[in-house]
């Protein structure tokens, strides 16, 4: 039967029953999908069972791939984070990068003396490019696991992945001009800069605001659908822009993503491709595991692996004599160097570029693909044991870890009954000024080493610690503390570290920030005592000194701030939305309505408005002896509902939805 399906179809099956076979294998032996879709790609491609021939229509979907992955790395493109991680992305990244790509060229010219495949200089830098990059998808995914983020190699690895990322985009259109003489490759360079600016200029200045105009637009007619045919108009629109004028569809990607970042749909825009991208990107990968020629690779196998070993230590080497020179410990320098000697999901994209243009020779190309995907297949197993591997080969970091830990033991063994303060930022100092004025023992963690130097000094109760670590909280006496505050406010980092603790001492309290009442319930949730919403509780202090001001008693003003916060914030919750607010899903929003005749919720009980899922919150009715003034009622389960009531209730979107259907 299958024979007899078109063409395209059959490879679209046979692609989606292999991916999905790929992911699933890849999810039970808890491997990233990535190596998955490798993999499946290697099985089926021409070279090997050949259920997908070497087909163009196969790559050019693939490419979709990398323009989405770019779309969303410009989407990430925060200039607040780079500048506070400027020297490790600009300084550190910057090094790793160019000196690796410099160092391919005599190691390839040496590298003729063994193999005969000789190489002009251009294209050993090119590769040095490929090699230089490192897996985002893969160092972000395990080190998040192991909660390593914030720790030193952690910080490292991530600012020197930000830095590949966005200088892949300068590579993509550097590489194409450098077969070309001196001459031309100034004019090609002059042309590509000339375009680019002038494409920044539109973008930025010209197209922000009309595209931000044009985003609220579209959001107000809440309709996903509708939202997401414009993310996919004006990502693709910007990559066709871009390879019109000569540059790659991957910058124009970049650039649509950058351009977006700067609108308040950010967020929505990154959710609605998350799946469509992640879907595309895999088929990339199929399709590099599709070059691969096996009988080839089996034939240069002893090359395959001088490649991958040589590639390894090159960049291994780099990586922590760089990190050494930018202020780590030996053990971080060793951790950061593991973390990043594998290849990345871009070296793929730079091969790509490369064998298009024909430069280097198949045997080569297949041999660096297979170097390339077994240092993928091994890094898991690397980054998961970075720790105890630096161990092996650094006294120092033995030494280090120890002293981090006796540091903050040293703090804890003193305390009994004190708070630790997870986050040491400006929240977490005035939590520990008012601790310190009554009197209450507390001890702060925090990851910057540079603010536990200086408030240390300042004789504050603040070590280096990573709040996510189930040693540090131990050192940090959590068996014997009265309760924990979580001062820091990325939402999965919170949760972690809640998680921790519930496993170490799960009767202790644990207060937590929040932006907004949205997150409230999913903090609960997940095990937190408290959760003070930033945005509500200014809100409240607000309204306090509105009321105080206004003559109410102080002692009246504090009963309703009390009464407020005992109830969880409940009748604070949610607020009356104006189109310009972000379409979120999730939000708590207030919503009200007032029936007229004929309407369905006349007669009936509040109680239908439970079922719905939202909440009525308030409920006003006319007061017929005094014309159009409306009076509150008190609020019962079963409230008979009349003719222009006004109720506003609270609840999310769909929720509220759904209750309007139900009354109206």
């Amino acid at each position: 039967m299958i024979k007899y399906m078109p063409t395209i179809l059959k490879f679209t099956l046979i692609l989606l029953a292999s991916s999905l076979a790929g992911v699933l294998i890849s999810k039970v032996l808890k491997l990233p999908s990535i190596l998955g879709y490798l993999f499946v790609g290697l099985l089926i491609g021409p070279n090997a069972l050949g259920l997908v021939p070497d087909n163009q229509t196969v790559k050019d979907l693939a490419e979709f791939g990398v323009v989405f992955l770019m779309f969303s790395i410009g989407l990430e493109f925060n200039l607040k984070k780079l500048k506070s991680m400027k020297s490790i992305v600009f300084g550190f990244g910057a090094s790793q990068v160019l000196l690796t790509m410099f160092l391919t060229i005599p190691v390839g010219y040496f590298l003729r003396f063994v193999i005969p495949l000789p190489m002009p200089w251009h294209v050993l830098f090119a590769l040095g490019g490929a090699i230089a990059m490192s897996s985002t998808a893969l160092v972000v995914k395990i080190l998040s696991e192991k909660n390593e983020i914030e720790s030193p190699h952690g910080r490292n690895a991530i600012g020197v992945l930000l830095f590949q990322d966005l200088v892949v985009i300068l590579l993509l259109i550097l590489i194409p001009s450098l077969g070309k003489n001196s001459g031309d490759i100034f004019f090609a360079l002059s042309m590509t800069a000339l375009k680019v600016a002038i494409a920044l200029i539109l973008i930025f200045f010209i197209g922000q605001k009309i595209f931000s105009t044009w985003f609220g637009l579209i959001a107000r007619f809440k309709s996903q659908e509708l939202f997401m045919l414009n993310v996919l108009l004006i990502s693709l629109g910007l990559s066709a822009v871009t390879s019109v004028v000569g540059l790659s569809l991957a910058l124009g990607a970049f650039m649509a993503g950058m351009l977006i970042s700067e609108t308040p749909y950010r967020y929505q825009v990154e959710e609605s491709i998350a799946s469509f991208r992640d879907i595309l990107l895999g088929l990339f990968f199929i399709s590099i595991g599709m070059l691969v020629n096996i009988p080839q690779v089996l034939s240069n196998f002893h090359l395959v692996i001088f490649l991958l070993v040589g590639a390894l230590f090159l960049k291994f080497s780099v990586i922590a004599l760089l990190a050494k020179r930018f202020g780590s410990s030996p053990g971080e320098a060793i951790r950061t160097g593991l973390c990043l000697t594998q290849a990345g999901e871009f070296g793929f994209v730079l091969i790509n570029q490369i064998d298009s243009l024909d430069w280097i020779d198949p045997s080569l190309s297949q041999s660096v693909i297979a170097a390339m995907l077994l240092s993928m297949m091994i890094a898991p197993i690397v980054i998961q044991f970075n720790g105890k591997i630096a161990l092996r080969f650094s006294q120092n970091e033995w030494l280090n870890q120890s002293l981090k830990i006796t540091q903050i033991a040293s703090q804890g063994a003193k305390k009994e009954k004190h708070i630790i303060i997870c986050g040491f930022g400006i929240t977490g100092q005035y939590i520990a000024k008012f601790l310190e004025e009554e009197g209450v023992n507390y001890i702060a963690l925090d990851s910057d080493p540079e603010r536990v130097k200086e408030a240390s000094t300042a004789g504050l109760s603040v070590v280096y610690g990573v709040s996510q670590s189930a040693n540090h909280l131990n050192a940090a006496s959590i068996s014997r503390a009265s309760a924990v505050v979580i001062t820091f406010q990325d939402m999965n980092e919170i949760i972690r570290v809640i998680h921790q603790i519930q496993i170490l001492n799960p009767k202790i309290p644990v207060i937590v920030r929040a932006t907004d009442e949205s997150e409230i319930d999913k903090l609960h949730n997940a095990g937190a005592t408290q959760v003070i919403p930033e945005k509500t509780e200014g809100g409240l202090m607000m309204a306090a000194n509105v009321l105080s001001l206004s003559g109410v008693p102080i002692s009246k003003v504090l009963r309703r701030v009390t009464q407020a916060r005992e109830n969880r914030y409940g009748k604070l919750r949610g607020y009356f939305p104006s189109t310009e607010d972000e379409d979120d899903e999730s939000s708590i929003r207030l919503h009200s309505i007032q029936l007229k005749r004929g309407d369905k919720g006349i007669g009936c009980s509040s109680s239908i408005i439970s079922h719905s899922g939202a909440v009525l919150q308030t409920l006003r009715r006319k007061n017929h002896q005094v014309g159009v003034v409306f009076r509150k009622l008190d609020l019962t389960e079963d409230q008979i509902l009349e003719e222009q009531d006004i109720l506003i209730i609270l609840g999310n979107p769909e929720s509220l939805e759904r209750a309007e259907r139900a009354l109206i």
